[in-house]
């Protein structure tokens, strides 16, 4: 997995001198272990060994890589740095809820940044433990609940980077992934911009919005433009322009969307949604592509 970022950098960096030390280290050991079966019996000064390769040698290596590795440890900073973009990341069980700082833009399991930009990260949790870690752009950092963690990453290059939950939350802890995709600026400005608007969705859908507000559905999410502001579950506005669904349990694709709503407790059972498999296949259909088309 190729660093992504200076923050991922430093940590490969750190665990390649790490592998090749250790390396190194259990070869000398290894070698002196072969001399002293092929010596000749004798004389061993035992403070020696005990004083130089048990406290000296350690205590000179760790001091060593301690003082590398401290420069280059992400420092933990209470403010965003000069022009970063700042995104609120909320863990809930099992699902992110992404929210854009001065922007009036809310998604979930999918957060989109500006290549070359600082981005600031508030992570907190709605319910319990969890940890956020997206390997190629940075380390991970648990999310307390009434606890307010920062974390600052940089892409350098366009492309989709997979996260994960890294702390075990539930029962669905496995299926609890985002995906954070790197844009050019002038792409990632246009996304936002596109992103602030209410939903827009042709007459031709307008029988899945029904189903959609008859179902009730709109109790639990938000789409902006056709129902209130409920947050028990992911903000649906724009759900139609993300990669994945269930917070990387299923392609976003008119197939996925219709396993989703028949089959929830099947396909992440636990999921505060219930399957709606009841209402038909003409029904699932109208909803699952009037979802498609909210872009």
């Amino acid at each position: 997995m190729q660093a992504a970022g200076e923050a991922a950098r430093s940590i490969e960096t750190i665990a390649w001198v790490l592998f090749i030390g250790g390396g190194l280290i259990l070869a000398g050991v290894m070698l002196l272990l072969a001399r002293s079966l092929r010596r000749r019996a004798g004389t061993v000064n035992a403070r020696l060994w005990v004083v130089g390769g048990g406290l000296v040698f350690p205590g000179a290596v760790l001091a060593a890589l301690f003082a590398w590795t401290l420069p280059k440890t992400p420092s933990w900073k209470p403010v965003p740095a000069p022009g970063a973009l700042v995104v609120r990341v909320t863990g809930h069980m099992w699902w992110w809820d992404v929210q854009y700082g001065d922007a009036a833009v809310r998604t979930a399991n999918e957060i989109r940044i500006p290549v070359g930009r600082p981005v600031f990260l508030a992570l907190d949790s709605a319910d319990v433990i969890h940890s956020f870690w997206v390997p190629q752009l940075a380390g991970k950092l648990d999310m307390v609940p009434g606890r307010l963690q920062h974390l600052q990453l940089t892409a350098d290059r366009p492309g989709t980077y997979r996260g994960q939950c890294a702390e075990f939350c539930g029962e669905q802890h496995a299926n609890m992934a985002l995906h954070v995709v790197a844009l050019p600026p002038a792409e990632f400005d246009a996304w936002l911009a596109a992103q602030a608007q209410p939903a827009m969705a042709t007459p031709a859908q307008e029988a899945g919005r029904q189903a959609f507000l008859a179902q009730r559905c709109d109790a639990c999410h938000a789409v902006r433009g056709v129902t209130g502001e409920s947050r028990l579950g992911p903000d649906l506005t724009h759900v139609g322009s993300r990669l994945q669904l269930a917070a990387g349990t299923l392609p976003n694709t008119e197939a996925g969307r219709r396993q989703w709503i028949a089959h929830v407790q099947k396909l992440k059972s636990g999921a505060r949604m219930p399957s709606y498999e009841r209402l038909g296949d003409e029904t699932i259909a109208a909803i699952s592509e009037w979802l498609g088309a909210l872009k």
